[in-house]
C-alpha cells in the first residue's frame, strides 16, 4: 500500500498532524502501538492555556501562541473545552505580590482580544473563593480553560480519518527504510507500506523511533513525569486554584467528575517512557501541596484515582527538569526521503504545531502548504453555546436523565443525535454508561478494552469500575 505520509504516534501531535495533512489532500496513515492518547497525551492536567508560569523563563512567544490557540479551540470544541475561573491565593509565595499582579497582566496583555475575563485581585466578596481556603487570603483570579484531552486527542483523528486518513490503533511501527525516494515500513499487523514522508510522533518513544530508523538527530528530548492524583472534593463549585509552593513550583486543584478534585503536577525527570508511574513520594507531595492551602485536609487513603504521563520536552539544557521549556521544535531529516520529527509540544499548541509541520513538509511532497484547521470545527463541536445545547439533549432524550445528558453532551456534541436516532430508552451498565455508547466507542472510535472506554474515551471507571467486565464483553461482539 501506497500513502503520501506515514505517521507513527496516536497523541494530540500525531493526530493533529494527520487532521491537516488530510485536509490538504495528503493520503495519511497514522500508526499508534496502542491506543489513541493512551500515554502522555491522556495524562495532562487537562488544561487549555497559555502557560502563567512560562513567562518566569521568558517564554513570551510561547505564551502568546497559547493564549490565541486557547481562543481558537473554546470556539472549536465547545462541547470538549470550556472557560474556567482560576483562583490565585497569596499565601506561602517567593514571589511578591507586584511581580504576580505584573504577570497576570502580561498574560492578558499577551491574549490579546480574548473572551475571557481579565485577570483582578481577590475581592471580599468572593467568599465562594475564599471560604474553602485556610486564613484570610489575598490574591488573584484569572481565566483559562479545562479540556478533555483524550477526547480532544481522538476528535483530531476522527476528523483526519472524516478526510481520508486511515487510523491503526494497536498497529506498531517495527521497521522504516528509505528505499531510494520512499520509505518502506513493516507494520505489527503484518503489513509492508510505502510512504513518500514520515513523521516521527512518538511522543516519549521519539528519540527510539529514531534509533530504529538509524538517523542521529541535531535535537535531543528530556523526559520529564508529571503525576496527578483524585481525591473527594475539596471546595464546591466550578472554579479552580492555582497554588505556589515553597520549592517555586505551582500546582493545581480542579474540579473532576462531579463530587472530585483533581490535584497535580509534579516534574521529575526520568529516564524512559516506562517510568511514568506515580509514586508514593509524589502523592505526598501534593497531598502536601493542598493541605497548605485548604481547610479540608486529605490523606493518602484518600486517593481515588492517580495517574502519571512523560512529557517529551525538548532538551533546552536547563538544569531543573521544571525549568526545562515546553516549546517544541520540528527537525526534518532530508538524507534521502524525508523524515519529520516532533520534540517537545503540549496540547494547547498541538493544531499550531500541525500547521506548522505541513508547513515545512508539505512543499518536500510537492503540495502548496496553506493553513486547513485554523477556524475548523472540531467533530461535534458546532454548537452556538454549550448550556442551551445540554439543555436541547436533556429535553430531545428525557430518557437519559440530567446528569447522563450533560456528560453525554459533553462528550459527543453533536455526534449524540446520530448516537441516539431512534433510541428511545437505555441500558446502564455502570455509572450512566450504556450498550449503546459502548458498541458507538467501539465501531466509531477505535475503543478496544474496558479501559479504552471507562478510563479514556470517558472517566466512568472512577464511578463504576465494576462495569469492566460488561465492557469488555460488548466490545468482543461479533458482528
Amino acid at each position: 500500500m501506497e500513502y503520501d505520509l506515514l505517521i507513527a504516534g496516536g497523541g494530540i501531535n500525531g493526530c493533529a498532524i494527520a487532521r491537516e495533512a488530510s485536509l490538504l489532500g495528503l493520503k495519511v496513515l497514522l500508526v499508534e502501538k496502542d491506543d489513541l492518547a493512551s500515554h502522555t497525551s491522556s495524562a495532562s492536567t487537562k488544561l487549555i492555556h497559555g502557560g502563567l508560569r512560562y513567562l518566569e523563563t521568558y517564554e513570551f512567544r510561547l505564551v502568546r501562541e497559547a493564549l490565541h490557540e486557547r481562543e481558537r479551540l473554546l470556539a472549536a470544541a465547545p462541547h470538549l473545552i470550556r472557560p474556567m475561573t482560576f483562583v490565585l491565593p497569596h499565601a506561602h509565595a517567593l514571589r511578591p505580590w507586584w511581580m504576580v499582579r505584573a504577570g497576570l497582566y502580561l498574560y492578558d496583555l499577551l491574549a490579546g482580544k480574548s473572551s475571557l475575563p481579565r485577570s483582578r485581585g481577590l475581592h471580599a466578596g468572593d467568599t465562594e473563593f475564599t471560604d474553602p481556603l485556610k486564613g484570610d487570603h489575598k490574591g488573584f483570579v484569572y481565566s483559562d480553560a479545562w479540556v478533555d484531552d483524550a477526547r480532544l486527542t481522538l476528535a483530531n483523528a476522527l476528523d483526519a480519518a472524516a478526510n481520508g486518513a486511515e487510523i491503526a490503533t494497536r498497529t506498531e511501527l517495527l521497521d522504516a527504510r528509505r528505499e531510494g525516494e520512499v520509505w518502506k515500513a513493516d507494520l505489527s499487523d503484518g503489513r509492508t507500506v510505502t510512504a513518500r514522508g514520515l513523521i516521527n510522533a512518538a511522543g516519549p518513544w521519539v528519540r527510539s523511533l529514531l534509533d530504529r530508523v538509524d538517523v542521529d538527530p541535531r535535537s535531543e528530548v528530556r523526559l520529564v513525569k508529571g503525576s496527578h492524583i483524585v481525591v473527594p472534593t475539596l471546595f464546591e463549585g466550578d472554579h479552580a486554584y492555582i497554588l505556589q509552593q515553597p520549592d517555586r513550583r505551582i500546582v493545581f486543584a480542579i474540579p473532576y467528575e462531579g463530587g472530585f478534585t483533581e490535584i497535580g503536577t509534579t516534574d521529575i525527570q526520568v529516564d524512559k517512557p516506562e517510568d511514568a508511574v506515580c509514586s508514593d513520594e509524589e502523592v505526598q507531595y501534593l497531598l502536601d501541596a493542598v493541605n497548605r492551602y485548604f481547610t479540608k485536609q486529605v490523606m493518602p487513603a484518600d486517593v481515588r484515582w492517580k495517574w502519571s504521563g512523560v512529557r517529551p520536552l525538548h532538551d533546552d539544557g536547563a538544569a531543573k527538569a521544571q525549568a526545562v521549556t515546553r516549546d517544541y521544535v520540528l527537525e526534518i531529516d532530508q538524507a534521502g526521503a524525508p523524515l519529520l520529527s516532533v520534540f517537545g509540544g503540549k496540547i494547547t499548541t498541538a493544531r499550531a504545531l500541525a500547521e506548522e509541520a505541513m508547513e515545512k513538509f508539505a512543499p518536500i511532497l510537492g503540495i502548496a502548504p496553506q493553513p486547513m484547521t485554523r477556524a475548523r470545527i472540531f467533530p461535534g463541536g458546532a454548537i452556538a453555546g454549550f448550556d442551551q445545547f445540554a439543555a436541547k439533549v436533556a429535553a430531545g432524550w428525557p430518557f437519559l436523565g440530567e446528569a447522563r445528558a450533560r456528560r453525554m453532551a459533553h462528550a459527543y456534541g453533536t455526534a449524540l443525535g446520530e448516537m441516539l436516532e431512534g433510541v428511545t430508552e437505555l441500558d446502564d451498565l455502570g455509572g450512566g454508561l450504556s450498550t449503546t455508547e459502548v458498541r458507538w466507542m467501539r465501531d466509531r472510535e477505535w475503543a478496544r478494552t474496558a479501559e479504552d472506554v471507562l478510563w479514556r474515551r470517558s472517566k466512568i471507571g472512577l464511578h463504576a469500575p465494576e462495569a469492566a467486565a460488561k465492557v469488555t464483553a460488548i466490545l468482543e461482539e461479533k458482528p
